[in-house]
């Protein structure tokens, strides 16, 4: 995959993550709108609501009490029961003074303002009576004065008082009974919004089923078309590396040669792995194996170079049974065992040993291929990765290991693949990830 092809698949995932959220964001920001108006509109109500029903429970206790404890105050006052140091009047007028302070604060309508205003006047009268009475007490003969005042006066005015707050009471509730008759009218309204922008969304999503189709999924096919492409030229280049003239040449020489020398048994066993190994590649057209069949194709192959290099090849194959059953994409381990050859243990003067292990965990399963070749130096081993990972452009040099990490990658996500581990002079190490799960036998 080139740059520009990795670019354009980028692109076309960004603009398809677009498109999606273009999608949600038509079908959910009328609800969203709706709903957020709606609660701030109950929000609004219930609070308004509250704060009237507070308010007349507020006034009818004012108006229940006041009026009689006033009354009955202001007559022991008189009678000299009690004096006007321990006289309840002053906590009864701030009291009354405080709870006409807290419904200014709730009051709306300009009627019960004025309401309030004249209760307040009202107060201011009955405490200038207070003082009068009060200053009448310091002369023995103004009892009757101050009766007249406590009768003609006070009583009339606490009266007016109650009256008042009694008035503001009746209005509070029908403002508290308005209210509800505009909450059930919100409520209606929200059930007919609620039920258009139903109706709205089930026709938009009509409409998404026929039209939204064709605008989301064509680049998905595109993308898909793209990659299906890139895997077939992935698994054709590979399986045309299998049928490499050179190796083929090569392995048919050392077969004429040992038939020259008179070693049969050496040119049986040659001609059988070729045999198994141009088997293994074909394998009537399935893409994907069992790791049991792959470590075959893997033997034959080896048994071949081991042959032709027998001065300088060793290898060992020592993968657990309990993996045997999985599947693995064709033709994946022998292009990496075939790379630690060419570009690790012919590289080394001596020769070496390629060894294929694996293990599992709970969801995956790994191939090691080792080699204890040349291996690479930290500059050569960055570009490697850098070019298996897509972000290098060394993809021709290392096409066997990129087309394996390719396709395992087009076939189960970019989380699996290859991973290359390398010290110069030491070796090499290639581990094969792949998934248990998505690995069954597909024959197609």
């Amino acid at each position: 995959m080139s740059g520009e092809e990795r670019a354009r698949k980028k692109r076309n995932k960004s603009r398809l993550a677009t498109q999606i959220r273009i999608s949600y964001l038509a079908l959910l920001l009328p609800n969203i709108v709706f709903m957020v108006f709606a609660f701030y509109n109950l929000y609004q109500i219930s609070a308004r609501y509250n704060e009237m029903l507070n308010s007349v429970v507020v006034a009818s206790e004012f108006s229940l009490d006041f009026k009689n404890d006033f009354d009955y105050e202001t007559y022991l006052l008189i009678v000299g029961n009690v004096t006007p140091e321990n006289s309840n009047i002053p906590t009864l007028l701030s009291d009354a003074r405080g709870v006409v302070d807290s419904l200014k604060d709730v009051t709306d309508t300009q009627d019960n303002k004025k309401r309030l205003l004249s209760v307040e006047k009202y107060l201011n009268n009955l405490e200038g009576y207070i003082s009068n009475i009060q200053e009448n007490l310091n002369y023995d003969d103004r009892y009757e004065a101050n009766m007249r005042i406590w009768e003609n006066d006070v009583q009339i005015v606490t009266s007016l008082l109650q009256e008042t707050i009694n008035e503001y009471i009746y209005y509070e509730n029908r403002q508290i009974q308005i209210a509800q008759a505009q909450n059930r009218q919100f409520y209606l309204d929200t059930v007919k919004i609620s039920v258009a922008i139903f109706a709205i969304i089930l026709v938009a999503i009509g409409v998404v089923s026929f039209v939204g189709p064709l605008w989301i999924t064509r680049p998905i096919e595109e993308q898909v078309t793209r990659e299906q492409k890139a895997l077939r030229k992935a698994e054709f280049e590979l399986l045309q590396a299998q049928i490499n003239p050179h190796f083929l040449y090569n392995t048919l020489d050392a077969i004429v040669w040992s038939a020259e020398a008179g070693n049969q048994k050496q040119v049986v066993k040659m001609v059988g792995s070729l045999s198994e190994f141009f088997r293994s590649s074909l394998n009537k057209g399935k893409e994907t194996v069992t790791v049991r069949e792959e470590l075959s194709h893997v033997r034959s192959y080896l048994e071949i170079q081991q042959i032709r290099y027998q001065d300088i090849l060793s290898y060992g194959i020592d993968v657990p049974e309990s993996l045997f059953t999985y599947g693995i994409p064709k033709i994946t381990v022998q292009p990496v065992v075939e790379n630690a050859l060419y570009h690790g243990i012919k590289n080394r003067r001596g020769g070496g040993k390629i060894t294929v292990s694996g293990y599992e965990d709970e969801d995956d399963y790994y191939i090691i291929v080792e080699d204890d070749g040349m291996g690479m130096t930290q500059e050569r081993l960055k570009e490697v990765t850098d070019s298996l990972s897509g972000s290098g452009n060394d993809d021709g040099k290392i096409y066997g290991l990129y087309n394996v990490n390719e396709r395992i990658r087009l076939e189960y996500g970019d989380d699996y693949g290859l991973k290359v581990e390398s010290v110069y002079g030491e070796g090499s190490t290639i581990t094969i990830h792949l998934p248990k799960n998505s690995t069954k036998i597909v024959e197609k």
